[in-house]
């Protein structure tokens, strides 16, 4: 029996690496995918169809999941107040209503974020697992992650909605975590280590190559939860029709966070890169992946050496000029 996947953000990082990795596995070839897309469309392919508009319109979302049974949720915004609540939440609001009604519907998966516990920015002297208390920081991005997987989790509890829901921290491809140690206007996401150190320091570290190491307020190297998008998007695959997924929350992320300190022992040894170290107001946090590989059979593939050799050997060609779609 054929079934319809609806991805939302199917241009997006995550999205296009799902898709294609979909369409590859013979456990889905009974799938084809309705991608719902705002400003890009995916690459054509016979088992893909384009839905055009923003899910902050309950008549686009009705139309995008007609005959749908099943929905991976990964549209989101970042710090953009003007849009954020009418994508986030009012869009998030008429999927599961959509959902809810639906004869067709089966599973709902949402892509959640460790911005919705803190992040880096709040002190976590225990490991973070599912069973922590939101923690949002400032700013309406990570109120949103908070939002979005309260009113999952509610939507459980009124209709015994099938969802599902895995919480990743920052998610890296290609060569993003090079570009999220770099001094320069290109950085990646935060910090930005320019404003840290000056105009002047962040040119010459610039010209030597030197890697920032991020410290806490107590001067210690912090520890920082990130997945690689092919990590995250085997924890999607495994999640589709998994009887142990109903309805639960997952932390995908790496075995053990990235320890600033670590990446400059390994880049000062394997390529011989000077490091700066640079104190912070943010604090080392440990996100706990345990659950998905009991309950979901996952595991990641990506530790810190290779999260840092693949970004560092990676090569643009010339038609892939680097372009960061947003910050983070």
């Amino acid at each position: 029996m054929s079934k319809i996947i609806l991805v939302t953000g199917a241009t997006g990082k995550v999205g296009q690496v799902f898709i294609k990795r979909l369409l590859a596995d013979p456990k889905f070839s009974s799938f084809k995918v309705r991608a719902l897309c705002h400003n890009r469309e995916p690459e054509p392919h016979e088992r893909i169809q384009n839905i055009h508009g923003s899910i902050e319109h309950r008549e686009v979302v009705e139309k995008a999941l007609e005959d749908v049974t099943h929905v991976v949720h990964l549209a989101t915004c970042k710090e953009t107040p003007n849009q954020i609540m009418d994508v986030a939440v009012k869009g998030l609001f008429w999927i599961l209503e959509t959902c809810r009604t639906s004869p067709t519907f089966q599973q709902f998966i949402l892509i959640g974020g460790d911005a919705g516990m803190g992040h880096f920015v709040y002190p976590h002297p225990i490991p973070v697992t599912e069973t922590q208390k939101h923690s949002a920081y400032p700013g309406c991005y990570a109120l949103s992650k908070v939002l979005e997987e309260v009113m999952l989790q509610q939507y459980y509890i009124q209709y015994d909605l099938n969802g599902c829901c895995l919480r990743a921290p920052w998610i890296m491809e290609k060569d993003d975590f090079k570009y999220q140690l770099s001094f320069g206007e290109d950085v990646f996401g935060g910090p930005r280590w320019r404003d840290l150190v000056g105009a002047q320091r962040a040119d010459e570290f610039i010209r030597t190559g030197t890697i920032p190491v991020m410290l806490d307020p107590e001067a210690v190297p912090v520890k920082r939860n990130f997945v690689h998008v092919e990590d995250l998007v085997s924890a999607l695959l495994l999640a589709i029709d998994h009887p142990k997924a109903r309805q639960q929350l997952f932390n995908i992320s790496m075995d053990e966070p990235v320890d600033y300190g670590e990446i400059s022992q390994y880049l000062s040894a394997t390529r011989g890169l000077p490091t700066v170290e640079i104190k912070t107001e943010y604090h080392s946090t440990w996100l706990d992946n345990t659950k998905a590989k009991f309950l979901l059979g996952w595991r990641p593939e990506y530790d810190l050496k290779k999260i840092i050799d693949s970004a560092f050997n990676y090569v643009r060609t010339n038609d892939e000029p680097r372009k960061i779609w947003y910050p983070g």
